[in-house]
């Protein structure tokens, strides 16, 4: 059985020996560098909004993004591929710390994602060698106006007549903007109407046409407005065009956004080690507050919690690294790590800052910054409202269509994740089809919660089949959004249960987990049962589906044995 200890990520003993040799020796250097630069400074940089030269200083000398971030079909060395896995456990690493230095991680991914796409070998020989010079690239795609809209924006390129073209807008909401290498610039032709005018364009943030206008938040993260004016696009700068520019666009988050959910995991992992430590140290009318039955639910809830947000996120690594053009379940499973396990996220901290109260404000801990960036990650690459309409486009065919797929196995080998930058047209979402959920269900029936849950999914099926949103009720976004809460209860519940039988997860804790998610499922219930829309089998239906969790203390107090252990596991060096 595994403790509390082995399920988080702890500095302290971390080594990560299912990866490569190279792979650990760049994740252990990365914790280390952390750990050597101290909770003070790391709190100072924060709150002083410090730009991360040093941190981009080490990462160049070590060869960290060049290494986890140049395709094999890019590669100048042998350890360079895309594996999703080894990003996945930099991301935890890199919000652990700070959701800075992420961010600054992050958007290099999202500007590179064209480029990778491309067939451009000019620009793609480019990107590599400015990888290997520790530079960090950008993505220029949201507008002030238009936001993330790429039907309309106004970054406007005019031929100019020699086989180029000139540029000409500005871009917003755009990261590492003020020192990116190279920024990866979506735009539309002045000479071509419709989809064939899209361009994507390489440019350059330190050319003289390249206007930097500001940082537009209050931050050590660089959220640029930049501007172009008769900026000089040559062939050679030319990523994508029509068509194409669209698909990459969408296809580029497609590979981005997945990396929020193994950044709020980071965060929630060290806020909970100062969480536990603080409360299970605190005397309050002569008891430790722990003592109390309302503070031990309220962090064995964000407990369990963190521990569903890291058994989803791991399974959908393996549907993301083992995706095809037959197989393309990861569209799912992503908007998923989005939207689902960021806003756990903020329910974790929630939960904890409930509990240490005030302690949660104070400038020298962690927490106090994590209780703001926690709230950042459900609101980047869409919001959950938008991925929620996206996860809809699903639900018939996962619920009630299955089709036989071999066994996706657990993907850690050192494997180049090629079909990423050729994930094809951006569409056909409504014909992606899954493996039976229920299997997943099927293996732990014995588990009391479990079991309780699989009644309200089961319930889930029979409302679309009987009582699912006519024609206008589909044009109402905010009953569709409660519905789709509910079917995502479904999705994150499947891969938690892959996961556990994968790693032989302990069943009270699986238990005690799906405690929670019973409880979920039933407010999201309620909710529906409220929507000024709902018909009344819709009502009645919601009110069926209310199930009450199976209770059993003796099972609640070994996972509180659980929580109660990270007391004292970790704590930052000064």
């Amino acid at each position: 059985m595994a403790d509390s200890a082995s399920l988080l990520f702890n500095p302290r003993t971390y080594d990560p020996e299912h990866f490569d040799p190279e792979t650990r020796r760049l994740l252990r250097a990365t914790v280390d560098w952390f750990e050597a630069r101290g909770k003070r400074r790391l709190i100072e940089d924060y709150r002083s909004r410090a730009w991360l030269g040093d941190f981009l200083d080490f990462a160049a000398r070590e060869g960290l993004f060049a290494t986890f971030l140049t395709p094999a079909s890019a590669a100048g060395k042998d350890d360079q591929r895309w594996d999703t896995a080894r990003i996945a456990a930099l991301n935890e690493i890199f919000g652990f710390y700070g959701l800075d230095y992420w961010y600054a991680w992050q958007v290099t991914i999202l500007g590179l994602g064209p480029v990778w796409q491309s067939d451009n070998a000019e620009a793609r020989a480019r990107a590599a060698e400015l990888l290997s010079q520790g530079e960090v690239f950008a993505f220029g795609l949201s507008e002030k106006t238009h936001g993330a809209d790429i039907y309309s924006t106004d970054m406007l390129l005019t031929p100019d007549g020699d086989g180029g073209f000139r540029a000409s807008g500005s871009k917003y909401y755009i990261g590492n903007g003020n020192a990116a290498g190279l920024v990866s610039v979506f735009g539309r032709r002045t000479d071509v109407e419709g989809p064939d005018g899209y361009v994507f364009f390489a440019a350059d943030s330190r050319h003289e046409a390249y206007q930097l206008v500001k940082n537009v938040v209050d931050s050590s993260k660089y959220v640029s407005e930049f501007r172009l004016e008769n900026y000089p696009v040559a062939s050679a700068d030319i990523l994508h065009t029509g068509r194409a520019a669209f698909d990459a666009a969408l296809n580029t988050v497609n590979v981005g956004k997945f990396n929020l959910c193994t950044a709020s995991i980071g965060i929630c992992e060290h806020a909970m080690y100062e969480g536990v430590t603080h409360a299970s140290n605190r005397i309050l009318y002569g008891r430790p507050v722990t003592a109390f039955p309302h503070v031990r639910r309220e962090l064995t809830d964000a407990y369990v919690r963190l521990v569903g947000m890291k058994l989803f996120s791991d399974r959908a690594v393996d549907y993301f690294r083992s995706a095809g053009p037959d197989d393309r379940r990861y569209l799912l499973f992503n908007p998923m790590t989005k939207m689902k396990v960021t806003t756990e996220g903020e329910k974790v901290v929630d939960l904890m800052w409930d509990v240490i109260a005030a302690k949660g404000f104070e400038k020298d801990n962690y927490f106090a910054q994590a209780a703001i960036e926690i709230r950042g990650l459900p609101k980047l690459e869409g919001t959950v409202h938008v991925n929620l309409a996206l996860i809809l486009k699903f639900m018939h065919n996962h619920l009630l269509n299955p089709v036989d797929y071999p066994a996706v196995p657990t993907r850690l080998d050192a494997a180049d994740d090629a079909f990423l930058f050729r994930q094809g047209p951006a569409r056909g979402l409504g014909s992606v089809r899954f493996h039976d959920w229920r299997t997943a269900f099927d293996a732990y029936a014995e588990v009391p919660n479990v079991a309780r849950f699989r009644e309200q999914a089961d319930a889930l099926c029979t409302f679309v089949e009987t009582a699912a949103p006519d024609e206008e009720q589909s044009r109402d976004l905010d009953l569709l959004l409660a519905v789709g809460q509910l079917f995502a209860l479904v999705v994150h519940g499947q891969l938690i249960l892959e996961q556990a039988r994968l790693t032989g997860l302990d069943e009270d804790l699986l238990d005690e987990l799906f405690a929670v998610l019973v409880r979920d499922f039933s407010a999201h219930a309620v909710e529906l049962h409220g929507k000024d829309s709902a018909t009344e089998a819709q009502q009645e239906w919601a009110l069926g589906a209310v199930r009450r969790p199976v209770v059993d203390a003796a099972r609640s107090a070994r996972i509180w044995e659980q929580v109660e252990a990270l007391s004292g596991a970790y704590e930052m060096g000064q």
